[in-house]
């Protein structure tokens, strides 16, 4: 199986190098300065399952791509999605599989408007980063992949990628309930960028904080009310293990988003949170069921502004 990742950074290089690691057939598709930092320094991931160094990782760049790939991983922030599409377009033939990894549930739409069956539900479970010297960082302990058919049902794809990621150094494993599971990740991300973002600290700081256990618990209950209105309410055995995971004191957990948004960077304000709210305007919550979500999105639109204006002025964002 031909395997394209797109993107190589914390989470597109640690499971395409994971799958590179295991003598998979792995190709990054990745931009220019990517493919020279790759090619210089190799693609070296840090990890308490196992550090590895690839030297010269497969790369290619879009305006090079001329034949199909039979499985697709799609890595990319959620603001990239439309120019990763245009990118990875060409190498989607009649049986190319996508797997995008993407957080919240608004990409899906995109994808299977553009694809069409071609496209699986899929998440992922990892806490990765880049470091100064642009090498992957795991975190934790965690590294899954799940993946499977949108509508629930088993099929022989999916039966073959789960062949591909076996032996590879992380948990990839295909699901039934599969968008169910990625309502329980978004649940559980929009709760822990929304109180670290809005906060500006990690999980264990916020503990500290006057209130700050009552503020988290009452976000991942409206979460938790608009997956529930969605049609999907999280199972207990998920939404207790987020509850643990977001008020843990002394934590130092924090979202990706955070560091983002420390670094000045573009965030996924709309895909993580925005289309949360738009989900509960078109449901049927009671008004007034949904008070702190929109305080942490104005927040970050606010952050946005800011940012922009700041780049369309040339002027500092301190």
């Amino acid at each position: 199986m031909r395997i394209l990742v797109v993107g190589a950074g914390a989470v597109g290089g640690y499971f395409g190098g994971r799958l590179l690691e295991a003598r998979r057939d792995v190709t990054f598709l990745v931009r220019h300065r990517r493919a020279a930092e790759l090619a210089a320094s190799g693609l070296r991931i840090h990890s308490s399952a196992g550090d590895v160094m690839l030297s010269l990782p497969p790369t290619i760049q879009a305006e090079d791509i001329n034949e199909t790939f039979d499985l697709i991983l799609l890595s990319c922030k959620a603001f990239d999605l439309t120019s990763a599409i245009a990118a990875f377009a060409p190498a989607v033939g009649s049986d190319t599989v996508i797997l995008p990894i993407l957080n919240g549930m608004r990409h899906v739409d995109a994808l299977v408007t553009r694809f069409g069956p071609a496209v699986l539900g899929g998440r992922c479970l990892i806490s990765a980063t880049l470091n100064e010297q642009r090498e992957i960082v795991h975190l934790a302990d965690m590294h899954t992949l799940n993946f499977g058919e949108l509508d629930g049902r088993a099929s022989y794809r999916v039966e073959l990628i789960e062949k591909q990621f076996e032996g590879a150094r992380f948990d990839g494993t295909s699901s039934r309930q599969i968008i169910l599971e990625m309502w329980e990740k978004w649940m559980f991300i929009a709760t822990l960028a929304g109180s670290t973002c809005l906060m500006r600290a990690a999980i264990g700081d916020i503990m500290a904080a006057p209130g700050g256990k009552d503020f988290v618990e009452r976000l991942l209950e409206e979460c938790t009310s608009i997956a529930a209105a969605g049609g999907f309410p999280p199972r207990p055995l998920a939404l207790e293990r987020a509850r643990e995971l977001l008020t843990t004191t002394g934590s130092p957990l924090a979202a990706s988003m955070l560091r983002d948004v420390e670094m000045k960077g573009p965030i996924e304000a709309d895909h993580i949170v925005g289309d949360l709210l738009r989900r509960a305007a078109a449901s049927s919550l009671p008004a007034g069921a949904i008070v702190l979500l929109p305080v942490v999105y104005s927040s970050l639109k606010a952050y946005e502004a800011k940012r922009q204006r700041a780049i369309s002025g040339g002027m500092s964002t301190h």
